[in-house]
């Protein structure tokens, strides 16, 4: 089979991209690849605006027979970069190692190119390679996924008296939704006003679903908590991202009863699992376990 080499064109290649995920999904808790909702995401976050449409260009592309078989790509930033492969093409991975050191990199202090490669802590093959081309691993910076096992009957959701569930589909105050994101993740005062460009930016995404995004709403109508919520209704998986929680309402219940409600819903329309990108506790005592990390190996290098 011949394989070629070429770069991502946008938005052309979005959809196959996300196909190509869809596809490749492994069942059994160990899937090598993001989940196809990550992709959505990374084209639909503001931080993408901060490198320009024109960096989605250095992407590149492995196709075998005009079919997809591999992606190298950054996700908000230069020099970060993250492998999407078909297991059947894993020969690549030192090729698009090389791609990515020489398109994907970032100039760091006295200019140096400088990359970071996330590697899956079960890929020996692909932590062997990148020793042998100077990387080191930074032991003390990772990322990981976590499974939530969908049963039926769901299990309870608790919310304090005076608090309300209920999704964007019933009520989009894009100002309340922006104040809870804008304080969930710690910033301080109150959200700037194009924030509301940020979050219609981010609901015009092509899967993005008002009815799986799910507010807490506070006695005063301020939301509460969010959680964010994706459905790959092909492989039964429900995707949590993201979650935050205003600090004035937090340690009372309200942000896990956001993401246990977001997962109910998805587990009525078939999904089986839920991942998250996380492993803290507050994942881990609503019923997520840890399935695997992902560690950050770096390497800087004279241009």
């Amino acid at each position: 089979m011949s394989v070629r080499l070429r770069n991502y064109q946008h938005p052309a290649d979005f959809d196959h991209v996300g196909q190509f995920l869809v596809d490749t999904y492994q069942p059994g808790y160990r899937h090598d690849n993001w989940l196809q909702p990550r992709w959505e995401y990374m084209h639909y976050h503001p931080e993408l605006d901060k490198l320009g449409k024109s960096a989605l260009a250095k992407i590149g592309v492995w196709e075998s027979d005009g079919e997809i078989v591999a992606v190298v790509h950054f996700e908000h930033r230069m020099g970060e970069v993250y492998f999407q492969i078909h297991p059947d093409f894993a020969y690549l991975k030192h090729e698009m190692l090389e791609y990515a050191e020489t398109h994907l990199s970032a100039e760091v202090d006295g200019g140096q190119q400088h990359l970071n490669v996330f590697v899956n802590d079960f890929d020996t093959e692909f932590e062997s390679i990148v020793r042998s081309r100077g990387y080191r691993r930074v032991e003390d910076i990772s990322d990981c996924w976590s499974v939530f096992e969908i049963t039926h009957p769901f299990q309870p959701i608790n919310l304090p008296d005076g608090f309300r569930l209920q999704s964007l589909e019933d009520e989009n105050d894009l100002w309340k939704l922006s104040r809870v994101v804008h304080r969930g993740f710690n910033h301080p005062g109150e959200p700037p006003q194009d924030w509301l460009i940020q979050r219609e930016k981010m609901q015009s995404a092509p899967n993005y679903r008002k009815d799986l995004n799910i507010v807490t709403v506070a006695p005063n109508g301020s939301y509460a908590s969010y959680c964010g919520m994706w459905h790959d209704t092909a492989n039964r998986v429900a995707i949590v991202e993201p979650v935050c929680t205003d600090p004035d309402y937090r340690r009372i219940g309200v942000g896990t009863a956001v993401v246990l409600e977001g997962i109910r819903r998805c587990g009525q329309e078939g999904a089986t699992v839920a991942f998250v990108g996380s492993e803290q506790p507050f994942y881990l005592s609503m019923g997520f376990r840890k399935l695997f990390g992902i560690n950050l190996w770096t390497r800087k290098w004279e241009a």
